[in-house]
């Protein structure tokens, strides 16, 4: 586990429109969402996207959950912009304006929490944290489906997967780890079914469940 400097450049509009810019040529992106929509539970009624961006991973789940009210969070003033756009007529979303480093606004119970390359913005301290509040979060049952950029496990495949998405510098805004330990931390938390679904070089989909409310607990409780 390696520690990078604590730098986050997405407030920069010129950094969160260049992102945008190339969002839809991300090499495999759209196999790693089409998995994600395999473990959105079809019954879901209320769905949390972390960090989420000009809309894409919202746009994507509520057109296959179209009955599910949904809240989408970001902090990047250019973001925000964008999704208000993506949303300004449709009542089932909410858009909240929030920098998920610090404390989570109170925003009631999700049956799944979705996020697209987000979280490896956070110092891994955080992440860890924001597992635990995640795993709050969520009803009996809930899903967490973490799309996210991992750590290789060497310099050479680091490099690599850098010139297959056409990037010359990395991200400095990157804090990036290995799928390994941040499936275990989902364990240690308490969900089950802890899995990597999908992986692409350092693109993962990770997943888990938080388990439901046992027949015995529900009798005794």
């Amino acid at each position: 586990m390696t520690t990078t400097p604590d730098v986050n450049l997405w407030p920069s509009a010129e950094h969160a429109l260049d992102y945008l810019r190339r969002a839809d040529s991300i090499p495999h992106r759209v196999e790693g969402e089409s998995t994600l929509l395999e473990f959105v539970p079809p019954e879901a009624k209320r769905i949390l996207d972390l960090g989420s961006g000009g809309g894409r991973l919202l746009a994507l789940v509520k057109a296959a959950r179209s009955g599910a009210q949904f809240v989408g969070l970001d902090f990047s003033p250019t973001m925000l912009d964008a999704l208000r756009k993506m949303s300004a007529t449709d009542s089932s979303v909410t858009i909240v304006s929030h920098d998920f480093e610090n404390r989570l606004p109170r925003m009631g119970p999700f049956d799944a929490v979705i996020s697209s390359f987000a979280i490896h913005h956070v110092s891994h301290e955080r992440k860890r944290t924001l597992y635990q509040v995640i795993f709050e979060l969520l009803s009996p049952g809930g899903v967490f489906c973490n799309l996210e950029h991992v750590s290789s496990p060497s310099p050479r495949l680091h490099a690599e997967f850098l010139e297959a998405i056409s990037c010359a510098d990395e991200d400095p805004s990157n804090k990036l780890l290995d799928s390994e330990t941040q499936m275990e931390w989902l364990r240690e938390i308490g969900f089950v079914d802890v899995d990597c679904h999908w992986k692409w070089r350092e693109l993962a989909l990770l997943a888990g469940i938080k388990p439901p409310v046992s027949s015995r607990a529900r009798e005794t409780g």
